[in-house]
């Protein structure tokens, strides 16, 4: 917690103030669930020394909500989770801090007062890349990922159904990269990411993988580059 000293050399506020932080989660943490990122920001804020807004009850703990929790084995440089503080420390100091109580693959990138909400977030960026034989694989891919029906099950607590992913792209670029050592396919998707319809990523990997013949192992890489609202304007 914050020493008597430096609790003093920030204002308290009349209101708790909501901050939100962007950050990006890459390399090993990848393969953590959301609950252990949830445990693992909690102890990135306790080393940080912040003036946090605790919950009331039996068991008090800092306020901190994320918008849209990541699948597991998918980066993202775009991360954004909320939390409160009681006193007036400025949002670089906060990102400072942050930044200096985590480790390499959790890096915090902004900081700042919140005006939107996460529920105005509609679309996730996310790249796609797969190795590949052939050009060909690109076309095959495009036509796959545009051409409708592309049925997969889609779990919910309501039970398991098929649906019909392609209503639910709303871009889809390809690009056969030929490298030295390795010929790749990469896939740039714009996905449906709203509170009434969201697409995981890893279902169009599924279909791809199932459809396309490509490799049905953990030899892809995904990353989520950014979220977008109705309009697909960058969500901040």
């Amino acid at each position: 917690m914050l020493s008597e000293n430096e609790m003093t050399g920030y204002a308290p506020l009349a209101e708790p103030r909501t901050v939100r932080l962007r950050f990006g989660k890459t390399g090993p943490l990848q393969y953590i669930s959301h609950l252990d990122l949830q445990r693992t920001f909690g102890r990135i804020l306790a080393r940080a020394d912040l003036p946090l807004w605790f919950t009331q009850g039996f068991n008090p703990h800092p306020k901190l909500v994320f918008a849209l929790p990541l699948p597991i084995g998918c980066e993202s440089v775009c991360e954004l989770a909320d939390i409160r503080i009681v006193r007036d420390m400025p949002c670089d100091e906060i990102m400072k801090r942050m930044n200096a109580a985590s480790v390499s693959s959790l890096r915090f990138f902004g900081c700042y007062i919140p005006e939107r909400k996460f529920q105005e977030i509609a679309y996730a960026g996310y790249t796609l890349s797969f190795g590949v034989s052939s050009p060909e694989d690109a076309e095959r891919a495009e036509k796959l990922l545009s051409t409708p029906p592309l049925y997969v099950v889609k779990h919910s607590k309501s039970g398991d159904r098929e649906t019909d992913i392609i209503p639910l792209i709303k871009e889809a670029g390809f690009f056969y990269e030929n490298h030295e050592s390795e010929r790749r396919l990469r896939c740039e998707l714009i996905l449906s990411s709203s509170e009434s319809a969201t697409l995981s990523p890893l279902l169009v990997v599924s279909a791809m993988q199932r459809e396309l013949g490509l490799p049905a192992d953990n030899s892809y890489s995904l990353t989520r580059r950014e979220l977008f609202d109705e309009k697909i304007n960058n969500f901040e």
